[in-house]
């Protein structure tokens, strides 16, 4: 690898972090030939992206294909109200790039995927991976153990926060903590439950240190442990985690050979029973109701979520999720039932649950209430 030789300039910028003899004027060259990709520029992507490029990191890649939302900027600092409505790369590469000129930013406007994702890690040393669904963290986990490439693991929700290192050689993986996904909609989205805003900062900012770390050979790393942050009691606890032998990804005899369909693998992918399509547009719900069918619609989302979007001119029975195996009662098996939420997750699991309880017209509304306000009324807040 080519020798980086800092100059007077960047001496001096760095001079707080040359001065640890952990690090040191060839740990800053380290860091400035580094390649590192932050994948996810939301909440845990900003800090990390911000201190890793404060830090020096030669290149930094985003990859994220979103668009900033006003519901965003409790947590991700990256963006302000003038970015409300722009392309998360575009903000965030303007913004990092005017934080440290001497890094390079690369932005991957894309949604990451089996198609691209082992193009794209290929060509980076380290990951953060800042994705807040499990679809894209079994990809980049497989990813990286196929490339062989370390990655940092972070994530939130409400008030707690998780940590450690991946794909380290020898090290265990994402499969080796998690062999399967859970259930659609049995795990709330920050979106569902709500996250604390400063809690990304606590994580990634720990994702980033997990790569500069890396990077230049200090300290050590969060491989074989597995960190967990309380924020609401501020206590931190520490779980040692071991390779499995008999992870198909990484283990001793590994089955994976190639990325999968990770939607598909996560139970994400349209639901459907038999031959029988068991989701149901807004469109298709529009006109099922504008023809005055006998349709039940379900919403099965939180109380507080009612405060800020609500189904217009459509009547709606309000059964939150977790009440729903309590109040099955109040529904007839013989009902056209189309059951809702906010992004249509939650919805599929209560459909697959009324539908294994004898509700074989029970339906989900794909999408949820954010595809309503896309499709047909879009007067109601998305968040």
């Amino acid at each position: 690898m080519t020798r980086v030789v800092l100059d007077q300039q960047s001496l001096a910028r760095y001079a707080r972090q040359i001065s640890l003899p952990e690090l040191g004027v060839a740990g800053q060259e380290r860091l400035a030939r580094a390649r590192v990709l932050v994948v996810g520029a939301g909440g845990l992507g900003s800090p990390a992206a911000l201190y890793l490029v404060a830090a020096g990191v030669g290149t930094v890649g985003l990859v994220d294909y979103d668009a900033v939302d006003a519901t965003n900027l409790h947590r991700q600092i990256l963006y302000g109200d003038a970015d409300v409505g722009r392309a998360k790369i575009e903000a965030a590469v303007e913004r990092l790039s005017g934080l440290n000129p001497a890094v390079e930013v690369v932005g991957h406007e894309i949604r990451l995927d089996s198609t691209n994702a082992l193009d794209v890690i290929d060509g980076y040393d380290f990951v953060v991976d800042g994705s807040d669904n499990f679809p894209t963290r079994y990809l980049v986990n497989d990813a990286c153990v196929l490339l062989r490439k370390p990655y940092a693991y972070g994530a939130i929700l409400r008030f707690e926060g998780q940590a450690s290192l991946f794909g380290a050689p020898g090290g265990p993986c994402y499969r080796c903590l998690f062999r399967e996904p859970p259930p659609p909609g049995l795990v709330p989205s920050c979106a569902e439950a709500g996250v604390i805003g400063v809690l990304p900062g606590v994580v990634g900012s720990l994702q980033a240190l997990e790569a500069i770390k890396w990077v230049t050979g200090a300290g050590t790393p969060l491989t074989g442990r597995l960190l967990i942050f309380d924020a609401l009691e501020l206590r931190w606890r520490e779980l040692r985690l071991k390779r499995d032998p008999e992870c198909p990804a990484c283990g001793d005899s590994p089955t994976l050979d190639r990325l999968i369909d990770y939607e598909e693998f996560c139970g994400l992918k349209p639901m459907t029973a038999g031959s029988e399509r068991v989701e149901v547009s807004p469109a298709e719900l529009k006109q099922a109701l504008d023809r005055n069918d006998d349709v039940v619609v379900i919403d099965v989302r939180e109380p507080y979520e009612l405060n800020i979007a609500r189904f217009r001119s459509v009547p709606v029975l309000h059964i939150p999720l977790a009440d729903l195996p309590a109040r099955v009662g109040e529904l007839s098996r013989d009902a056209d039932i189309v059951v809702a939420c906010r992004s249509g997750s939650r919805s599929a699991h209560a459909a697959r649950y009324l539908r294994d309880h004898g509700f074989t017209r029970a339906r989900n509304l794909a999408g949820g209430i954010n595809a309503w306000s896309d499709e047909v009324d879009p007067t109601i807040q998305k968040y």
